[in-house]
């Protein structure tokens, strides 16, 4: 049976029998080498590609090219009052989450349309000059920036729970922080990424996500309430904040996921230590709602049964 959510949160939502079942974050985040967001204002439907003042079908194509290239397509909108749709520019972030290859490109463009340019794969392969070339409004951003997911028409968790951490921090980091449409795991909001690095959070609160940014601005990550580096897999994501836990490794780029195999995922430190991870699948007990209104099954959830040092390379 489900058990009853009432210690965190408004009783009912998914987020909090998340919270209430301590269920693990790391491992959760989704998948993808890169992202690509444009500002959308107005409202957002439950599939805001498709359901927004976004052209419908620029909105499917864009993000099913995306998804063939292995990023992350999205809308994103300033804090506050959503205006309907009115002659403006669109702000744009293109990001590869790489290590070594990580950099974050922004710009404006005039039709969200434009995007159609851009050579998505020379993103996903981390040549950013490639991508500049392609579009070239583009240019470098030196400051790493957060969405936070506010779509309520996809969940109502991400609505009741995100917008305050946007509001609340948006006047501490002008610019920087954005509403986003669906990041995945609304059982785990406010959720938010961090990019260029695609690292991803769950379970948020004001004081955690400001000093995400800050510790973003140093090149380091914020160790509590991890989900997971969009460049790995939901294994390689498991095990690499197994091994940032067990050596308090906070250097966003100091680990790398070498190899996987069906039981085990090797991690490698920049300083060449190496740590193989077994990672297990085990069915989460009880039951629990994957979004608000759904029924609960029996999910599966990732857990790190074992971490071995290995020889340094």
């Amino acid at each position: 049976m489900l058990v009853s959510a009432t210690n965190s949160g408004r009783p009912g939502l998914c987020s909090t029998f998340c919270r209430d079942l301590r269920e693990p974050m790391p491992g959760t985040a989704v998948v993808a080498t890169g992202w690509l967001v444009v500002e959308q204002p107005g409202p957002w439907g439950n599939k805001a590609p498709t359901q927004s003042h976004l052209d419908p079908g620029f909105g499917a194509k864009i993000d099913a090219d995306a998804k063939k290239a292995d990023l992350r397509f999205g809308l994103i909108r300033s804090p506050g009052r959503h205006a309907d749709a009115v002659p403006r520019s669109h702000q744009v972030y293109v990001a590869s989450t790489v290590p070594g290859q990580t950099w974050l490109l922004g710009g404006c463009v005039a039709d969200p349309k434009q995007l159609l340019a851009l050579d998505l794969q020379a993103v996903s392969r981390g040549d950013r000059d490639a991508a500049i070339r392609s579009l070239p409004e583009l240019a470098p951003v030196n400051e790493p920036i957060l969405l936070v997911c506010t779509n309520g028409k996809r969940d109502e968790c991400c609505a009741l729970l995100g917008r305050p951490i946007v509001t609340a921090l948006a006047a501490q980091a002008p610019g920087r922080v954005w509403e986003a449409n669906h990041l995945g795991g609304h059982r785990f909001a406010p959720t938010a990424t961090l990019l260029p690095a695609g690292i991803m959070y769950g379970q948020l609160d004001v004081e955690t996500a400001g000093a995400i940014l800050t510790a973003a601005d140093r090149g380091e990550t914020v160790l509590e309430k991890l989900r997971g580096r969009s460049t790995w897999t939901k294994r390689g994501q498991l095990a690499e904040i197994t091994v940032r836990d067990l050596i308090g490794e906070a250097g966003l780029d100091a680990l790398r996921v070498v190899a996987e195999d069906l039981e085990t995922v090797t991690v490698r430190h920049r300083d060449g230590r190496l740590w193989t991870v077994e990672v297990i699948s085990e069915s989460a007990d009880p039951p629990r709602p994957e979004s608000c209104g759904k029924e609960p099954f029996a999910m599966s959830i990732l857990r790190a049964a074992s971490v071995t040092p290995g020889p340094a390379r």
